[in-house]
């Protein structure tokens, strides 16, 4: 049995290198068809963390007069605080604001400068409402829309609702395009996979012919093809990791660029599930390969 299965191995890596030009063909294709793959991974990970990092910043704005008093803003708050749609309600003053603002443009000395040349605090007490979740957000603004409070100088309602369903929309539009790329390459690759079987059983037709009459079962005919198409998957699926990471290196930079504040770190959550993300893979392609390859195997191998 094991005899067996050496063998199968050495006409497996024999039948690769004998047809070196397919074989690097339907490596490169397998390698563009999970890198495609692995590309709507990085989408779907940037999308589901800017969704995530917009829900941790919903928050309503209520800019309250810079002459309004300790007792009505605490009426106030507790007020809100009543409300089933709010989950927190907290009071910045205008000391905290100034002190919050100076720190977020620590680096911007423009701005320090003309907030020295004022000599004054600019900016109003604020009371930053957390809604519960976004379902109740826009109940949530009917409510304070209806406050008529003396102390409430203006609000910044964003709408938060527009935001979230571009980011939804974005990642999907790039979902269902990277999902058609992946499928194309795929199919590419079940062609090449098959013609390349066809073409290693055309090439050894003869020493296919001689091994049946000295009684080789189909079994130990077909099965170098099979595990050829394994080879290829190995190959393909390594070569992508030692692609991917130097890929993610240079992007990553990039990410932080765009997303500030944003917590997106793409090479430590393709590390962390190395073992699922490219496991899963091997698997798939593994799959699809054998698939190819038992289709072609059953249709030519019987010379």
């Amino acid at each position: 049995m094991f005899l067996s299965f050496a063998r199968i191995i050495k006409f497996s890596f024999q039948d690769i290198f004998r047809n070196i030009w397919l074989s690097l063909v339907t490596i490169i294709i397998l390698i563009l068809a999970l890198f495609t793959v692995n590309m709507l991974l990085v989408v779907s990970v940037v999308g589901e963390t800017a969704v995530g990092a917009v829900h941790d910043k919903i928050d309503i704005n209520l800019y309250l007069k810079t002459d309004a008093k300790e007792e009505e803003i605490l009426a106030l708050k507790a007020k809100i605080s009543e409300l089933s749609e709010v989950k927190e309600v907290t009071y910045v003053s205008k000391e905290a604001a100034l002190k919050n603002f100076t720190e977020k443009h620590k680096e911007n000395q423009e701005i320090l400068g003309a907030l020295r040349e004022l000599n004054i605090n600019p900016l109003t007490p604020t009371m930053v409402i957390k809604p519960v979740n976004l379902d109740v957000f826009d109940n949530l603004i009917n409510k304070l829309n209806a406050y008529d409070s003396e102390i409430i100088e203006s609000r910044n309602f964003t709408n938060y609702k527009t935001l979230l369903g571009k980011i939804n929309n974005i990642t999907k539009k790039v979902t269902d395009a990277g999902l058609m790329l992946s499928s194309i390459f795929v199919f590419i690759t079940m062609l090449v996979i098959y013609n390349s079987v066809r073409v290693a059983i055309y090439t050894h037709r003869r020493q296919i012919s001689i091994m049946k009459l000295v009684g080789a079962s189909n079994y130990f005919i077909q099965m170098p093809y099979l595990v050829s198409s394994i080879i290829y998957t190995l190959f393909g699926v390594l070569a992508i990791m030692v692609i991917f990471y130097p890929f993610l290196s240079l992007l990553q930079p990039y990410l932080e660029t765009f997303f500030v504040g944003y917590n997106i770190n793409l090479i430590t959550y393709f590390y962390g599930n190395a073992f699922n993300i490219f496991g899963l893979q091997f698997l798939a392609a593994a799959l699809i390969n054998i698939v190819a390859s038992l289709i072609a195997v059953r249709k030519y191998s019987r010379v």
